[in-house]
């Protein structure tokens, strides 16, 4: 990673650009509208840029594992019934507030 010599260990130099990002004046005016001291749009789309990416990648790899969970069922592998799996996840439960609760 490219660092400025300024830069701190945490912070690379941004080096690469996003196209422009044409929008009516009412997004723009709600944006502006939510941002929090000392924050830019710029850094508000960028943030909002960073989690849109992580919610994909986050999705992919749900249906990733839901895929997988069903070539393994068409294969013959073991599965639960869904009630069983939710009366032990409640008896868990229950014992968990037990213990904390009392």
């Amino acid at each position: 990673m490219i660092r400025h010599r300024n830069a701190t260990a945490t912070q690379p130099v941004k080096t690469a650009t996003l196209p422009s990002l044409r929008v009516e004046p009412d997004l723009r005016q709600a944006a502006e509208s939510v941002l929090r001291e000392g924050e830019t749009l710029s850094s508000l789309i960028e943030t909002a840029l960073r989690e849109a990416i992580q919610r994909r990648r986050l999705n992919e790899e749900f249906l990733a594992r839901g895929l997988r969970a069903r070539a393994e069922t068409q294969q013959g592998h073991a599965t639960h019934p869904a009630a069983a799996v939710h009366a032990e996840l409640q008896q868990r439960l229950d014992r968990r507030r037990k213990a904390v609760l009392g």
